[in-house]
């Protein structure tokens, strides 16, 4: 079948190991599954209505960190992503990230992901449905820890934070961005807790800017027929 062209293109970028490939199957494959390190990148195609939306997987390996500028280039949407048990990671995004969205769109959307939030929230970690809980080896219903398994070393204002500072980085007003309550986010590639919410909210903010490129593209269509027409009236008066 003929590769569909994209109508718009969504860029996950992020330190390794933080969970950006597995999060990404979580919401394609509706699975998880344990992935080596992206090499490059990786490019997946969804349809979200009657759009087209390219999703690029970046590497997170320092050398590979080149190649992220190229993958953002034209991006209208851009998930930056970190560990929620890793504080190191979330400060990478800023320092080592960050830069290389300039070159994505003027009005590039972003959005602020902690993943592995399984590990620190009792609620995450019960997303789990009761089909992975057997497959995984634990009986459906059974109960889940007292307490979280690993420290929580990034809190939501901290996420919150950092995209106030992307926002004044992209020189974006924040009255005419969208709200960092709407766009950071806790999830779980595990489980599923809050995948679905994140890219489907992410391809609804991005929806208006393809309805006003479609629209741009028409109202710059210059109509053959008309403009012969417009010649042929024109030689006749001067005829």
């Amino acid at each position: 079948a003929k590769m569909k062209k994209p109508d718009v293109k969504l860029v996950i970028l992020g330190d390794m190991n933080v969970g950006k490939t597995s999060l990404l199957h979580r919401y394609i494959e509706r699975k998880f599954k344990d992935t080596i390190s992206t090499v490059g990148g990786a490019f997946f195609l969804k349809q979200w209505g009657p759009y087209n939306i390219s999703i690029w997987d970046t590497a997170g390996r320092e050398q590979f960190h080149g190649l992220g500028s190229m993958y953002c280039r034209g991006a209208a949407a851009v998930i930056l992503t970190y560990d929620v048990t890793n504080w190191q990671s979330l400060v990478e995004l800023e320092q080592r990230f960050l830069s290389l969205t300039d070159t994505a769109n003027s009005d590039c959307i972003f959005a602020i992901v902690g993943n592995k939030a399984d590990l620190t929230n009792l609620k995450a970690a019960a997303a789990e449905t009761g089909e992975e809980r057997e497959s995984n080896g634990n009986l459906a219903g059974a109960q889940f820890p007292a307490s979280p398994k690993m420290h929580k070393q990034v809190q939501p204002e901290d996420a919150v934070a950092l995209y106030h500072r992307i926002l004044r980085y992209k020189m974006l007003e924040e009255k005419c961005s969208p709200p960092a309550e709407a766009m950071c986010f806790e999830t779980s590639a595990k489980t599923g807790y809050n995948v679905d919410l994140l890219f489907e909210r992410v391809f609804d903010m991005v929806v208006p800017g393809i309805l006003k490129k479609k629209t741009e593209a028409m109202s710059n269509t210059v109509d053959l027929e008309d403009c012969s027409d417009m010649q042929r009236t024109k030689l006749g008066c001067c005829g």
